[in-house]
């Protein structure tokens, strides 16, 4: 059996999936797999096919990597590959509708308005501005509907700021998510399933030095310190896990997913966004839940390879 990591791509998220599916790539060699390392491009369908009862790691980032579409594509060719199938992919990926399929699941959500290009082209800024001000109140939080890393996401206290994060946010895609910001402490909680039943890992508490947990804050080293298992009640820890299983599970996610939430002053957990493609860069949320669990990248990895061959 060979393991293929499909890594790179040409979203705004190359360097990041490119460095996670190095540390992949290696953890599964030191366990002994043999491991092909592949880029999206014209030759990744004949490297896939002609490779012998494969199982494919897709470690893309962003675009065709979570949107669904290169799964869509192997299950189309009947090769087995690691994380949620393309259409659940596609719905967690676009924050807009991933919000209100967990809303609808009874879990706690933010305040939320999709807001498409055109529409804030064609009814004017200023309008739209008051409107989103004062139905959502500040400080609000900008960001592309379809994306990832945080990538044009900004965080907001003014009707003017407002106008200049939706233009950023438009660059990554035509519609952009506002949102109410949530003042507390902000999470990320990995669930893993091989094949037991999705578990939550130890919640990963996030505390960017400049205050947002942007880009910058997410792949520089010593921008964000993170504390795993996070520094919360018992009961507050096990109200994040239960909200990150239940979110993986309304979204009809598998193998692996990390939810991102925020929790409020009086311990109540807010679903954000789930990643079906966690990074597992040396700065990554997901790597240090396995470490606080106890496990290692290429224990998960080898057994979620197992798993995905079975259910071929």
């Amino acid at each position: 059996m060979t393991v293929i990591v499909i890594s790179g791509g040409l979203s705004h998220e190359r360097d990041v999936s490119l460095r996670s599916g190095r540390r992949v790539t290696q953890a599964l060699r030191d366990k002994g797999h043999h491991v092909v390392e592949a880029d999206v491009g014209p030759a990744l369908v004949s490297v896939v096919t002609s490779t012998p009862d494969p199982v494919v790691i897709p470690m893309l980032h962003g675009g065709l990597g979570e949107d669904g579409a290169l799964r869509e594509v192997l299950g189309l060719l009947g090769v087995p590959f690691v994380g949620s199938t393309g259409s659940a992919s596609r719905l967690a990926f676009d924050k807009s509708i991933a919000t209100k399929v967990v809303s609808n699941a009874g879990l706690r959500v933010t305040r939320q308005v999709a807001l498409p290009h055109d529409i804030f082209r064609e009814l004017g800024a200023s309008s739209l501005m008051h409107a989103l001000g004062d139905q959502l109140r500040y400080p609000l939080m900008v960001k592309p509907s379809r994306s990832g890393s945080a990538l044009g996401a900004l965080k907001v206290h003014d009707q003017e700021a407002l106008a200049t994060a939706l233009v950023g946010a438009y660059a990554y895609g035509p519609v952009a998510v506002v949102e109410h910001f949530i003042e507390g402490t902000e999470l990320a909680v990995t669930v893993l399933d091989e094949g037991d039943g999705p578990r939550a890992l130890p919640p990963v508490e996030i505390r960017p030095t400049s205050g947002i947990y942007d880009y910058e804050a997410r792949y520089t080293a010593g921008a964000t310190r993170f504390v795993t298992p996070a520094e919360l009640p018992g009961e507050t820890l096990k109200a994040a896990q239960d909200l990150a299983v239940a979110s993986h599970e309304a979204l009809g996610l598998r193998h692996m997913s990390r939810a991102d939430m925020v929790v409020t002053e009086d311990g109540t957990p807010v679903f954000l966004e789930a990643n079906v493609a966690p990074g597992m860069t040396e700065t990554s949320l997901a790597p240090l839940a396995f470490d606080a669990a106890g496990m290692k990248l290429g224990q998960v990895f080898s057994s979620l390879v197992d798993l995905a061959r079975g259910d071929r």
